[in-house]
């Protein structure tokens, strides 16, 4: 059963679709929304989306494209210029985990453009600190990782996508090491595994508490070194380009804005694979970088792709408070810094300020419950006391072994004059990760043609209604892996026509306007997306009430609105381009589809917690799912640019 959220109707202004596989019994209402309750055939994710997308796949020839082919509607704007186009076999967007090692395999058939927003390290990938879970103990099994997993996501996971995961993670792991990955090994020369919450083996591969940094490391080594591979840094992903065959929508590339010439650049693709990551900065503290605004989950919902679960935010339990710190920071963060799961794994513990050890009163499991567990444990911790951090203490354990295991930890609070080895470390819950994203069939195929998707802009099935801990840079290597031979087929039977080029409008960059609207635009969106990232950390946290969403969905539509008409009246056009402005449209984007997909769900699983509906309702274990649509109120964040209406 599948919970379909048509994308229509309220405050969302979507337009009802039907699900062409799905037979719909019945509809509800609620808060404006329209939603479905599904039956499927099959419960398994890869049943439903999977197989009928490669039965989509196979309607096609050799020639792919058929007389029906035509482009989506385009516009004409005072601000466009002429601009750059760039033709390749396969467009990547995004540089983590799962870009570089989609691009290292792809590149031996065909070119690759390599997309990445700021410099290619900048992902969350190179901010993962804990390691990637996988069975390379005698002792451990694929049997046990899967139940872990699965209770991890309070038993929402796709069966079928858990097993893949975890039957093909240990090859993964092999893989990076023969590339040049260099993770810990314990005395024994064995590697060393780590155990974390959730887990009930040691299971966890890392390099001290740096491991995404040094599997980055290793990958754009590699992806430097290859010749097929080109890298485009500082260019942002506006809007993938679109067209549709028929009843299909079909994915042909890419326009970007490089940020530095402020040049937008056009990529026309065979392939495209979204690996943008996250949507972290949708809240005020968020472990994610700067660059995590939704661009790719925004960006595949206006090009008509299939969003689901996108209610299962997963807060991190213990981010560095700096408010907790003997020397404050002198400016605020960009993004919070995180303390790994690694740390309780290690048999840290948790105190209020009073340190009185508080995680006895809410699991068995202690510090090693899952995620969602702790912090929800945390949250209820400070809004009791009033307080505004809790405290994580390793000091108990050998100094030796703190400081190796976690030697970036240690150095980061030692700068304000905080040592681990002696001292608790002041945490709070953060944003982290996003469990739901674009659905994706079990090759990271999407319900676009040629669109792929991997790593945390994703949904796959695996993590359900909570990601067990290091389960993401897993998941991303082996999605990343096997949507690698179904892109390698697309590319083959497709062909590049130079005119498809001209099928859209090009993005323009508001030149202009003048530098005195254009600071009055800058200085009314970044107070917007504060506003934006209070709203949803208030009424769209760890705890949240009917009420208090209702409430963000009507302040968020508010706020939106508020926003685009003072753009407008700045002489902003539907066509114009510019990083902040742009961001802010995917953030508005992403928040929306959090609250709706938030408001259909009738039962607390998981990261989602609700206390109007406080237990787990067995009969409501089935993903929410926003289907494509359009409407003639959409806002500016729910369009494409080159589907914008003519003013």
């Amino acid at each position: 059963m599948t919970t379909c959220i048509p994308a229509g109707s309220g405050n969302l202004h979507y337009s009802v679709t039907l699900c062409k596989e799905q037979g719909c019994r019945k509809t509800s209402w609620v808060s404006g929304v329209a939603f479905n309750r599904c039956i499927q055939k099959e419960l398994l994710w890869s049943s439903g989306v999977s197989k009928s997308l490669q039965i989509q796949r196979c309607k096609f020839s050799q020639a792919p494209f058929s007389e029906n082919w035509k482009p989506l509607r385009t516009v004409t704007s005072s601000c466009l210029r002429d601009g750059s186009t760039k033709y390749f076999d396969f467009a990547i967007i995004g540089s983590g985990v799962a870009g570089l090692r989609y691009a290292l395999e792809v590149g031996k058939h065909g070119s690759v453009a390599l997309i990445t927003k700021a410099e290619p390290h900048e992902s969350n990938t190179n901010y993962a600190q804990g390691g990637v879970s996988a069975v390379l103990c005698p002792s451990d099994s694929v049997e046990s990782h899967m139940r872990d997993t699965i209770v991890a996501g309070a038993y929402l996971c796709d069966e079928e996508t858990v097993r893949v995961v975890c039957t093909e993670g240990p090859d993964r792991i092999r893989e990076l090491i023969a590339m040049g990955a260099s993770f810990d090994h314990g005395e024994d020369g064995n590697l060393h595994l780590a155990r974390e919450g959730g887990h009930s083996h040691h299971r966890i591969v890392h390099a001290a508490d740096m491991t995404g940094r040094e599997i980055e490391r290793a990958l754009l080594e590699a992806v430097v070194n290859d010749p097929n591979i080109s890298v485009f840094e500082h260019h942002f992903a506006i809007d993938l380009l679109t067209c549709q065959d028929g009843s299909d929508t079909v994915c042909l590339g890419v326009d970007t804005l490089n940020t530095e010439t402020l040049e937008v650049i056009r990529f026309i693709s065979k392939v495209t694979l979204l690996a943008s990551g996250g949507a972290g900065h949708i809240y005020p503290t968020t472990t994610n970088p700067p660059v995590a605004t939704g661009d790719g989950m925004a960006m595949a919902h206006r090009a008509q792709a299939v969003i689901s679960n996108m209610e299962f935010v997963q807060f991190h339990p213990t981010a560095l408070a700096d408010e907790g710190l003997p020397i404050k920071p002198t400016k605020s963060r960009e993004n919070a810094f995180l303390i790994t799961e690694a740390v309780r794994g290690d048999g840290g513990i948790l105190y209020n300020l009073s340190m009185e050890r508080f995680m006895p009163l809410y699991d068995e499991r202690l510090e090693l419950a899952p995620r969602d567990v702790v912090a929800r444990s945390i949250d209820d911790q400070l809004k009791k006391r009033n307080e505004k951090y809790v405290l994580l203490d390793i000091s108990h354990k050998p100094r030796k072994k703190i400081l190796s295991h976690f030697p970036n930890i240690a150095a980061e609070c030692l700068q304000y004059g905080l040592d681990i080895t002696c001292q608790p470390i002041p945490v709070v819950p953060a944003a982290h990760y996003m469990c739901g994203g674009v659905r994706a069939g079990l090759q990271g195929e999407t319900n676009v043609r040629g669109l792929y998707v991997a790593g945390e802009v994703a949904c796959t099935g695996l993590h359900g209604a909570n990601r067990l801990a290091s389960n993401s840079l897993l998941e991303a290597l082996v999605f990343a892996r096997r949507a690698v031979q179904p892109s390698i087929d697309h590319m083959k039977s497709s062909k590049h026509d130079l005119s498809t080029s001209n099928w859209w409008a090009r993005p323009g960059v508001p030149f202009s306007l003048g530098g005195d609207a254009i600071d009055k635009i800058l200085l009314m969106t970044r107070k917007v997306r504060k506003e934006l990232q209070s709203v949803m950390w208030k009424y769209v946290g760890i705890v949240r009430s009917t009420t208090r969403l209702q409430f963000a969905e009507q302040k968020i539509g508010e706020l939106e609105a508020k926003w685009e008409e003072y753009l407008f009246q700045q002489g902003w056009e539907p066509t114009m381009v510019g990083l902040e402005a742009c961001e802010m449209r995917n953030l508005f984007c992403c928040a929306k589809l959090v609250v709706s997909s938030a408001l259909a769900r009738h039962e607390s699983r998981g990261l989602h917690y609700t206390i109007d509906f406080p237990h787990l309702e067995e009969s409501k274990r089935s993903p929410t799912v926003i289907l494509p649509g359009s409407s003639v109120k959409s806002t500016w964040s729910s369009r494409q640019l080159h589907r914008q209406p003519i003013n």
